[in-house]
């Protein structure tokens, strides 16, 4: 696709971020202007203009979790617009894979939804000629738990009902735990369907984290990307999941916000001890990732994330991804793009998108120091 000049990109529809968005997460297009050749939606104007392309050329490979997947292609697309002359190709794969490709040396960056494990870090260090891999989180999101109970449009759970759902405890929908927890609602009898991903998955191990952490008692099953509960029935991806909840009467299952966004899934609010239910949106997810600390160690920023906040509006089911990068040692001829095209995601236009697209913006406080570490890359 041939790049157009900033000023063109002036002359954009004032809406072209939101129909990108819609594109991305709804898949479903119109008739107007504001799409390219391709069929794709154009970049945001507004966003373009804030991005510094400082030295970037040439081609910049990175790989890694699919989970932001939706974000870093409409980034992609923005940089693109206004960096002529720059590619940027991200594949999205795992988490895992990203991370075999970093350390292997193929990429400029890799895209993990958890951080590096000492190992991987030790492994980094011959890549990074003098440095070594560090995390900077770049995307929040909260996991949603979506469900499909005819008749009912609003369902509250707490983290231990989750758990003994999950882990094949309670099989109906008016069992009395669930009631109690929704005074008021007409709860069928209908057989719980409850599906968990298939693959190995850092959605997963997130969820387990958090039934680990917020619902030990009910959840005996270490942390995990590969499923570990009895029961329920295993669906492919988080496309795979949705799509099964989407179609079934009495399914829950969980994915990430955007899945359940684009088809019209409900979702559970949680019962996290705060004043009412939180609902999974962006900006709840923002809050409760505002309640992480900072595990890493100098420019590196793995969080420690507080599943169990009791923070008003906060929704602690959340996921972070990291862009996995050397701190020192990245190859001269793909640093400047890798700092520039990283500077964007983390400015303030950059996490506006994912806002304005299902995901959560890194917290302020937090963001700060990735920017800093972005800068300090060598």
């Amino acid at each position: 696709m041939k790049l157009q000049r900033k000023n063109m990109l002036r002359a954009s529809a004032l809406g072209a971020l939101v129909v990108s968005g819609a594109l991305v997460l709804t898949a479903c297009g119109s008739d107007d202007n504001t799409k390219t050749a391709d069929g794709s939606a154009k970049p945001s104007a507004a966003a373009a203009g804030d991005i510094k392309c400082d030295g970037a050329k040439g081609k910049l490979l990175a790989s890694g979790s699919s989970a932001q997947k939706n974000a870093v292609e409409l980034w992609i697309k923005n940089y693109m617009a206004a960096c002529s002359g720059v590619e940027v190709n991200y594949k999205s794969s795992s988490s895992g894979e990203g991370i075999v490709a970093f350390n292997q040396g193929t990429v400029g960056f890799a895209g993990s939804d958890s951080a590096l494990k000492p190992e991987q870090v030790e492994e980094s260090k011959k890549i990074c000629t003098g440095g070594q891999g560090i995390n900077l989180p770049m995307v929040g999101g909260p996991v949603a738990l979506g469900f499909n109970i005819a008749g009912v449009d609003k369902l509250n759970l707490d983290a231990a009902t989750v758990a003994n759902i999950f882990n094949d405890k309670i099989k109906k929908w008016d069992d009395e735990a669930i009631k109690k927890l929704n005074p008021g609602v007409t709860l069928p009898s209908t057989a719980i369907q409850a599906f968990h991903r298939s693959d190995d998955s850092g959605t997963t191990e997130n969820v387990t984290k958090y039934l680990k952490a917020a619902a030990p008692d009910a959840w005996p099953h270490e942390a995990a990307k590969k499923w570990a509960a009895p029961g329920g029935q295993a669906a492919s991806g988080s496309a795979g999941v949705a799509a099964q909840v989407k179609q079934v009467d009495g399914a829950i299952g969980y994915f990430e916000l955007s899945f359940a966004s684009s088809q019209g899934i409900k979702t559970v609010d949680l019962n996290t001890g705060a004043a009412a239910p939180v609902k999974a949106t962006g900006e709840n997810a923002s809050k409760a990732i505002s309640a992480a600390k900072i595990a890493g160690t100098g420019s590196d920023l793995a969080l420690k994330l507080d599943y169990t906040t009791k923070a008003e509006g906060a929704y602690p089911l959340v996921l972070v991804t990291y862009e996995v990068v050397c701190d020192k040692g990245n190859k001269a001829e793909t640093l400047p793009t890798v700092k520039s095209f990283l500077n964007y995601t983390a400015s303030d236009a950059g996490q506006k998108v994912l806002l304005e697209n299902g995901y959560a913006p890194i917290p302020a406080e937090i963001n700060t120091k990735v920017r800093e570490a972005i800068n300090s890359l060598g």
